[in-house]
């Protein structure tokens, strides 16, 4: 194999990922041709990026999934991509205000509510977009379903306003932030990987003590995340273990406790 083809050390995938540098292995290239091929494609990309990524892609080959997967009985699927993924992005990029109109749970429609674009989020569980969004008359942070948006706007702000505007979410989010911090159990360092994976979708830092050969892993996330927090260390067991971060370490001695006592008298 190419040394170059994957490289799974953290030190060198960090100092690459500092440097601007982005690698992908040839399934990878193989698996984004296929995927290219997909209708949602152009609606998630523009023409020009469209025509770009295939043409870098021309010599690659298609992944050929034809009878390798069953595919069985399943439920609606909901789309994945949608299509006001692509002017929302712009806005958030440009620091402009929005005019949203959008619906609500008692299906009554909410009309144009001014507000400023801060981040798009999936749900992996839920397979939902989610437009998070500041309420400049309220003042209150916003997560609305991109379902549920019927139309949205742009409405201009200036350079100064827009500034003000991000501090009092940034100052806004520090509030509903906690921290922990999780150590690797050293027997479980080769796994490195794996774990980063399970936390993903987290801001998160990595440090590594080579004398003693540990790493700690420093999680940032909203206080309504914690549970999902909980369920990634839950998953990896005894991989890792929570060294900081007294809401959690409570709640996994809760958890483990009444595992215990389930299985104690069996």
């Amino acid at each position: 194999m190419n040394l170059f083809e994957k490289i799974f050390n953290y030190q060198i995938i960090s100092r690459l990922e500092d440097s601007g540098t982005f690698m992908i292995t040839s399934q990878e290239r193989s698996w984004l041709k296929t995927m290219l091929q997909h209708p949602s494609a152009s609606d998630a990309f523009s023409s020009i990026t469209l025509d770009k990524l295939q043409s870098i892609l021309d010599s690659e080959p298609s992944l050929n999934i034809s009878g390798v997967f069953i595919e069985k009985a399943r439920s609606i699927e909901k789309q994945v991509y949608h299509p006001l993924i692509r002017s929302l992005r712009r806005y958030i990029t440009n620091k402009t205000g929005v005019r949203l109109t959008y619906s609500i749970k008692d299906c009554r429609t909410i009309y144009n509510e001014i507000g400023f674009p801060y981040k798009l989020e999936y749900s992996i569980v839920k397979k939902e977009w989610y437009l998070l969004w500041y309420h400049l008359r309220h003042r209150a942070m916003m997560s609305t379903k991109l379902q549920k948006l019927v139309s949205v706007t742009e409405l201009p702000v200036s350079e100064e306003r827009a500034s003000m505007i991000v501090s009092e979410i940034e100052d806004l989010l520090d509030k509903r932030k906690q921290h922990a911090t999780i150590e690797v159990i050293k027997e479980y360092n080769r796994e490195l990987s794996r774990i980063l994976y399970a936390f993903s979708c987290f801001e998160k830092e990595v440090d590594y003590d080579d004398i003693i050969d540990k790493y700690v892993i420093r999680l940032t996330f909203l206080n309504n995340e914690s549970e999902y927090v909980l369920s990634k260390i839950r998953f990896l067991g005894k991989r890792v273990k929570v060294i900081q971060g007294e809401h959690l370490k409570r709640r996994m001695l809760d958890s483990a406790t009444k595992a215990m006592r389930r299985y104690e008298n069996s």
